[in-house]
């Protein structure tokens, strides 16, 4: 059987692991909420560390915290921005709404740790969670400054790095198909000619201002809510207090974060999170378009569009031999829905604000950082296994537009549209292309009529 020690806490005795770095009030909790099973991830876990190496440091420099204990703190919390003392943090998301019972468990991990540092026993309390390691702060404010600190450091270090390669991953093939013109299509209906590079660079387009949008969501969450303590008066902290730790803060992640300008704003609602939550799901809209329109673009082989072949990484049926199907595109469009839902759940969480409080904290903390590594990682997927190795049938580009009606457009201006509408149904019933029906109507002499039907001519405005 596993042993135990026993730790004190406000309610009374709680056995803890013997070996376990938390303590009292994170062992209650892991008995209180037993739900999924789902922990909270490692750029959280570590926004709490930096957190509280940043905090440790304001308070030894401000005068307030002992310099050999704020120094013990802040070794200890670098141990768990580094990982090294992850299994320590078991508790699930689904909990109380405020993160208390995980940002006790942080500094209960951290005060045991430190006080081992200065060779004293786990649960000693000579450095106490509360007294010492949360001196300054209360989880109202610290929580909602890690979900900000960690959200913003993995929008910067994955997600808009992932996108940028996406985008310059299209932005090639953009290039690389730029002589390939094709069949427009509108309403999944035949319409005036395109360029394959046209259709990528549009893509590409997107993805460009899903690095921007991204950014703003980085920078909506700048501001931090650190240093209103427990209701956003900033009870119990020195009036410098906010700014020196959040400088810290920054020279630890190279972010210009900064103190929230109205307190109770930062605590008591949620509305940066639910804006930042909308740009990942205006990002994951436009993945899902890019997606959805290559696996249409390479649909076939031989009874779809088929206009591109997308590279074969996996079988596609357990019964039909040699079939391989659009996986990659599949995989996006699944993590497009996710995280669709996900700002579902970060719109009604936001409705949890009630009064001086966010209730549903925990929930916003998991299911933004899900929505900014699920995008990052399909990201790089996409442009990976699926984008970088997109080849052009060009042959079949060819065949598709020759016989596509819609090019009687470019006709219209010189035989007005009645006409080219009649040319059109004519080709159609005939099954015959609109180039030879219209030359069998003699509507134009040949070279007019040639230089009207030159279908890369049909891509760009007349000069």
């Amino acid at each position: 059987m596993s042993k135990y020690r026993i730790e004190k806490d406000s309610l009374g005795e709680m056995r803890v692991p013997e070996n376990a770095y938390y303590g009292a009030q994170t062992a209650r909790a892991v008995e209180n909420f037993p739900v999924s099973g789902i922990t909270f991830p490692r750029h959280f876990i570590r926004a709490l560390g930096i957190i509280k190496r940043s905090c440790a440091r304001a308070n030894v420099e401000l005068g307030h915290l002992d310099s050999k204990v704020g120094e013990a703190i802040a070794e200890a919390a670098t141990e768990v921005i580094e990982g090294k003392l992850d299994a320590e943090f078991p508790l699930d998301i689904y909990q109380t709404g405020s993160g208390t019972s995980t940002n006790m468990n942080v500094n209960e991990v951290i005060a045991n740790r430190a006080a081992e540092i200065l060779g004293k026993e786990r649960g000693h309390k000579s450095i106490h969670p509360n007294d010492h390691v949360n001196m300054s702060q209360s989880s109202n404010d610290v929580i909602p400054t890690a979900i900000h600190v960690a959200a913003a450091t993995a929008i910067t270090a994955e997600l808009i790095p992932a996108l940028e390669h996406l985008g310059l991953t299209l932005e090639a093939k953009a290039e690389q198909f730029d002589d390939v013109v094709k069949s427009g299509r509108t309403h999944l209906m035949d319409a005036t000619p395109v360029r394959l590079g046209q259709e990528f660079g549009g893509f590409e387009r997107q993805v460009a201002n899903a690095v921007e949008r991204a950014a703003r969501a980085r920078d909506t969450l700048l501001e931090l809510a650190l240093g209103g303590t427990a209701v956003g008066t900033g009870i119990n902290r020195r009036v410098e207090f906010p700014q020196a730790a959040i400088k810290f803060i920054g020279e630890d992640t190279g972010l210009a974060f900064y103190e929230a300008m109205d307190h109770f704003e930062a605590q008591g609602a949620k509305d940066a999170c639910v804006e930042a939550s909308g740009q990942m799901k205006t990002i994951a809209v436009s993945l899902s378009k890019i997606a959805n329109d290559i696996r249409l673009l390479a649909s076939g082989p031989r009874t779809g569009i088929a206009e591109i072949s997308l590279p074969a990484i996996q079988p596609g049926s357990s019964i039909m031999p040699g079939k391989v199907n659009p996986v990659i595109c599949e995989s996006v469009t699944m993590v497009c829905a996710q995280v669709i839902g996900y700002d579902a759940a970060i719109t009604h969480a936001g409705l949890g604000s009630l009064l001086e409080l966010n209730v549903m904290m925990p929930l916003i903390a998991y299911d933004l950082l899900e929505q900014i590594r699920l995008l990052s990682n399909v990201s790089r997927v996409f442009a990976n296994k699926c984008i970088a190795g997109i080849t052009a049938n060009d042959s079949r580009a060819r065949e598709l537009l020759e016989l596509n009606l819609s090019t009687c457009t470019a006709l219209a201006p010189k035989i007005g549209y009645d006409k080219a509408a009649a040319l059109s149904k004519q080709a159609f019933a005939t099954g015959r292309t609109v180039r030879d029906v219209a030359r069998e109507m003699k509507v134009l002499p040949e070279d007019e009529l040639n230089r009207l039907l030159d279908y890369r001519r049909m891509t760009e405005p007349d000069a």
